[in-house]
């Protein structure tokens, strides 16, 4: 939702879920195109909201022409104060894949290649600076003038690349963390392990498809964020399950009888 419906609904958990669910995608469960990324996105979401305590302001599934379509562009688009007079710009990318050896990673480097080509940086900046979200988050009415203005389609995208940051979430199915019954210190070692050299793998490659074809390549920040889950297909399951409940597509719902027993009803 954009930050005035979010901030119409503070305090009303159940309706703020319901409104949301609105925007999400539910695809095609016989083709099996596209699932999962969405949570994907929400993940990614959640991480920079929370971890990096970026501002909110283009939530991108807000932003698609309708529910069954994808959101264009980067996955995700953020901006960080730093400090009472900076700013960064955050464009990232996430995906949910049942592997992340080496045969995935060609797609993500594609994938983030495409976002950083200067077309879409400015598509990317047209939502930021059009949208009332930026004078709602930036408190600071001086710093809010200057973002929308570096924003300016008059300004070449070289002159931000040295504010641009990267998010690249992998949100993955690991045997390592499917075999565990609990977070040991061996475990933490194993998947820290794997990951170092998961991480050095994809860098390799991007560095390969990219240096030298994206102007100013080397101010650009990239952070990647590798998310081990034990099974990709339950958990999209549940996640599908909650958003049709939301959504109000359940074929099946639970009520509560006048004699306090539970009962099942389908959905007209």
């Amino acid at each position: 939702m954009s930050a005035q419906e979010r901030e119409k609904l503070t305090g009303q958990s159940r309706s703020t879920l319901r409104e949301s669910a609105k925007n999400l995608r539910l695809t095609d469960k016989a083709t099996d195109i596209g699932k999962g990324s969405e949570l994907a996105e929400i993940v990614l979401y959640g991480i920079m909201h929370h971890h990096y305590g970026a501002l909110p302001v283009v939530p991108k599934i807000f932003y698609k022409q309708n529910a069954q379509d994808n959101a264009k562009g980067a996955d995700s688009v953020h901006i960080i104060v730093e400090g009472d007079d900076d700013f960064s710009l955050w464009f990232g990318e996430a995906k949910f894949y049942n592997s992340i050896e080496d045969a995935r990673l060609p797609a993500v480097v594609g994938s983030v290649g495409n976002s950083l080509k200067a077309d879409k940086l400015k598509k990317e900046n047209s939502i930021i600076t059009n949208t009332s979200d930026i004078d709602r988050l930036v408190t600071n009415p001086e710093l809010a003038a200057r973002v929308k203005d570096a924003l300016s389609s008059k300004n070449s995208m070289d002159q931000l690349k040295a504010k641009i940051h990267v998010p690249i979430l992998l949100l993955h199915e690991c045997t390592l963390t499917a075999s565990t019954t609990e977070i040991s210190d061996a475990y933490r070692e194993g998947v820290r392990k794997y990951h170092l050299e998961r991480a050095s793998a994809y860098f390799k490659k991007q560095i390969d498809a990219l240096f030298g074809t994206i102007s100013k390549y080397s101010e650009v920040k990239f952070h990647i964020i590798l998310f081990p889950v034990p099974d990709r297909k339950k958990l999209i399951e549940r996640f599908s399950k909650e958003v049709e409940l939301y959504k109000g597509f359940s074929p099946f719902r639970v009520e509560w009888g006048g004699n306090g027993r539970r009962e099942g009803r389908a959905n007209g």
